[in-house]
């Protein structure tokens, strides 16, 4: 069933638990979070990047995922996924998306605000929620990261904006991750209590420690983003089935495989964010 982010996110913050969202780029990966997602009776949020939402993939991709949505039998929203101007926000919605994520991170503080606020306007509109971030999350091959989110701003920036999630840095960022993490988890708590618990998002969710995630969802994170292992998973089984000689080189068949290989990631992080069994509880 389709719903919308604050619905999705509200469950989540019910439930003490956390909902994966996974970057998808075909019908392939599409069909994979879906099938993991049945099979856990988990919510999930299915997300695209702004490039794809910027070229004629997007075109095509929207209408895949919202036919997955709305058939799927367990909460399923369909986000953009750091979307860095109205433009990319207003075709998602004209698309169908049904959550929003607007980047201001890289704009000074007040700029950040005063965009991320026109934003949540705009998506408020047509009831659509809004995820906003503070404390750019860069790449893992940045030399070095942004400071860290400060609790302080961060609750003046809830406020002012309206949103109903915030990414937040916390020593994640996106890619594979040249050395293990270290997350702030006494900062997720802080923020937390600083902003009066608004629901957290943790960005670069590939790679990090089982242990640290648990930890960062008992403390308040509430939305994980999952790109680069989809990524990896699909090409993981496409490398697999053209090396099978027995294969069929028939595209849809050929496909099988790979689905089922993105499929048992999403079980994986699934289950390690707890959102398993959770799936018909709006």
């Amino acid at each position: 069933m389709l719903v919308n982010l604050k619905q999705i996110i509200d469950m989540a913050e019910k439930g003490g638990y956390c909902i994966p969202a996974f970057n998808v780029y075909n019908i392939e990966t599409v069909m994979g979070v879906i099938k993991g997602a049945e099979e856990e009776n988990a919510p999930v949020i299915i997300q695209v990047y702004p490039r794809l939402i910027n070229e004629e993939v997007g075109y095509y991709l929207a209408p895949v995922i919202l036919a997955a949505a709305k058939k799927a039998t367990v909460p399923v929203c369909f986000h953009l996924d750091h979307g860095p101007s109205e433009i990319e926000a207003q075709r998602a919605l004209y698309w169908g998306a049904t959550g929003i994520m607007y980047d201001g991170s890289v704009h000074p503080f007040e700029e950040n605000i005063q965009n991320t606020k026109h934003i949540v306007d705009i998506c408020n509109a047509v009831d659509v929620g809004v995820e906003g971030e503070l404390g750019h999350i860069g790449s893992v091959n940045d030399d070095a990261m942004e400071e860290f989110t400060n609790p302080d701003e961060a609750a003046e920036f809830v406020k002012k904006t309206g949103v109903c999630c915030l990414a937040v840095l916390i020593g994640n960022a996106h890619g594979h991750y040249k050395k293990t993490p270290c997350l702030d988890i006494e900062r997720v708590k802080a923020i937390r209590k600083a902003t009066g618990g608004i629901p957290l998002v943790l960005h670069g969710g590939s790679g990090i420690p089982d242990e640290q995630v648990k930890a960062a969802i008992k403390a308040g994170i509430r939305k994980m983003n999952i790109g680069t292992d989809v990524c990896c998973a699909f090409a993981k089984g496409t490398e697999e089935a053209l090396a099978d000689p027995n294969r069929s080189i028939a595209v849809d068949l050929l496909m099988k495989h790979p689905i089922e290989v993105v499929k048992n990631l999403a079980v994986e992080k699934i289950r390690l964010v707890g959102a398993n069994n959770k799936g018909r509880s709006i």
